[in-house]
């Protein structure tokens, strides 16, 4: 498809300086831009590309003044990157969507499917299942028995979920992702051994959820692990048994969540975050990088950095004195030998 500076400008209601003509048929980042391509500048850190781009188009904050010559047409909005992401979304809507059943997918007879699914080679639909209108299963999914989703939702490529498990609409759940395996219940028994607990609850996943490639959610022992509206999980996360994520939270790769314990809404968790069982995360916490939380965080909007995790700013102030410990022990070793000499 292709876009001219013109038309891009009276989707996104911005200004054009330069060509209004010109076109441009693809998105690169600004720094390997090339003709026909549309990049955007949102950073200040990135500017100096936008003086050497070749880029046919690239999108500016309006605040945005070049310093130096700018070789590519501009458009001026009034965010620069939530402009970009707009247009990528246009973009991915207007690809031709797939329809239809495979004939080598398998669908109980008890199951019902919604107008205009995609169901995709080697797909399993179990008994009592129901599937949207306009979702798309694509192939080697598992939709265990029992199981529901709403309508607009997708399905990537080896997603399994178990029984018994639901779905809101407009939920992407991406490759390799195990929704509803048994939570992590074994009781200790004499001679070091455990017995089983059986896992009889299940995973509720609310609207516009977004979870990302080989995530983890186990249904709850009893109940459910509940992951609220809005809710977007990077790569790589474990969600354990009977934990309940609150709405628009967010967590980068590799966050790891206890059993029974309760996320506030609107909350950011940084990469490896790892959070212990049965406490609760008030709304609004922002959680650092690698940050352990051993117990509950009442105050909201806290931000939260180390293990165990504490205040940001005290964190940073630690950190510089960490930096100084070598210094400071040769210090304090000189002062004791001072001390020493002094005494005899």
């Amino acid at each position: 498809m292709e876009f001219s500076a013109a038309t891009l400008a009276g989707f996104l209601k911005g200004e054009v300086e330069g060509d209004p003509g010109i076109v441009v048929n693809t998105v690169a980042k600004i720094e390997e831009g090339h003709p026909g391509a549309l990049s955007f500048l949102a950073n200040p850190k990135y500017e100096h590309y936008i003086y050497s781009t070749k880029s046919s188009i690239v999108l500016v904050n309006r605040s945005f003044v070049p310093s130096s010559k700018v070789e590519a047409t501009l458009i001026k909005v009034d965010n620069a990157y939530d402009a970009f992401a707009s247009l990528m979304r246009l973009v991915d809507q207007a690809r031709p969507r797939k329809k239809g059943i495979h004939s080598t997918a398998i669908i109980e007879p008890t199951a019902k499917i919604g107008t205009d699914a995609y169901i995709g080679a080697y797909a399993y639909i179990g008994e009592n299942c129901i599937v949207g209108d306009n979702c798309s299963v694509y192939p080697h999914v598992y939709f265990g028995d029992n199981s529901r989703m709403g309508n607009n939702c997708t399905l990537n490529p080896g997603v399994k979920i178990y029984h018994d498990c639901e779905l809101g609409e407009g939920v992407i759940i991406h490759a390799g992702t195990v929704i509803g395996s048994d939570g992590f219940g074994f009781a200790p028994q004499s001679e070091n051994e455990f017995m089983k607990i059986p896992q009889l609850g299940n995973v509720v996943i609310e609207d516009h959820v977004e979870i990302g490639a080989n995530v983890t959610i186990d249904r709850a022992t009893m109940g459910s692990t509940i992951i609220h509206r809005g809710v977007k999980l990077d790569n790589l996360i474990q969600i354990a048994h009977n934990v309940e994520v609150g709405e628009n939270t967010v967590m980068a790769a590799q966050t790891g969540i206890s059993g029974s314990t309760k996320v506030g809404k609107n909350c950011m968790f940084g990469g490896q975050v790892g959070i212990s069982g049965h406490i609760k995360i008030a709304d609004g916490t922002k959680i650092g990088a690698q940050s352990g939380i051993p117990g509950d965080v009442k105050k909201e909007n806290s931000i939260l950095l180390g293990y165990p995790a504490f205040d940001h700013r005290d964190f940073l102030r630690c950190a510089v004195i960490f930096k100084k410990l070598p210094e400071l022990k040769m210090k304090i070793e000189t002062l004791e030998k001072r001390l020493e000499s002094l005494k005899k």
